[in-house]
C-alpha cells in the first residue's frame, strides 16, 4: 500500500492545499492530512474547526484520512507505515526551506519526500496570507474552500 503524509497547520486550509492533494490522490493507496500541534505556535483557528475544514473538504474522498500528530513528522509516518511525505512548493523559498527539512527527515528515517508545484494561478496562496486578509476584513474567498467561507 502505497501511503503519504501531507502535515502542515492548515490554519486554515487553502485552495493551494487542495490543488496539492487532488493531484497527488492518483498517486497513492492513501493519503494522510495531518495537522500538527505546537503549544508554541498561535492560530487563527482552533485545532477542532481546521479538522472539520479538512474533513469537510475531503468528505466524498475514501482515500483521504485525517488526524493530528504531536512531535516529530517522520515519527508519525513510521506509526502510520507512511513511506512518503507530501509537500507543495509555490516559489523558489519554499523549495530551499522544504528541501533542507526534506534532506533532514530522509537522512533520519529513510522517508522520502515528493514535492509537488502548485499549478498556475495558486502560487500567490498561503495560508499567511489569507489569514491576513481576514484579519483586515478583505475578501479571501477566492483563496479557500467552501468549508472555510463564512
Amino acid at each position: 500500500m502505497r501511503k503519504a503524509v501531507f502535515p502542515g497547520s492548515f490554519d486554515p486550509i487553502t485552495l493551494g492545499h487542495t490543488d496539492i492533494i487532488e493531484r497527488a490522490l492518483p498517486l497513492f493507496d492513501e493519503i494522510i492530512l495531518a495537522i500538527g500541534t505546537n503549544s508554541d505556535k498561535k492560530y487563527m483557528f482552533p485545532l477542532e474547526e481546521r479538522l472539520h475544514f479538512l474533513k469537510e473538504t475531503f468528505k466524498n474522498e475514501p482515500k483521504i484520512s485525517v488526524t493530528t500528530y504531536k512531535g516529530l513528522t517522520v515519527d508519525f509516518c513510521k506509526e502510520q507505515n507512511a513511506a512518503f511525505l507530501l509537500r507543495g512548493l509555490r516559489n523558489a523559498q519554499d523549495l530551499e526551506f522544504e528541501k533542507a527539512i526534506g534532506q533532514t527527515n530522509y537522512k533520519m528515517s529513510g522517508i522520502d519526500t515528493l514535492f509537488f508545484i502548485t499549478s498556475s494561478g495558486k502560487s500567490h496562496i498561503s495560508s499567511t496570507v489569507v489569514r491576513d486578509v481576514i484579519r483586515n476584513n478583505g475578501d479571501y474567498e477566492f483563496m479557500v474552500p467552501n468549508v472555510v467561507r463564512k
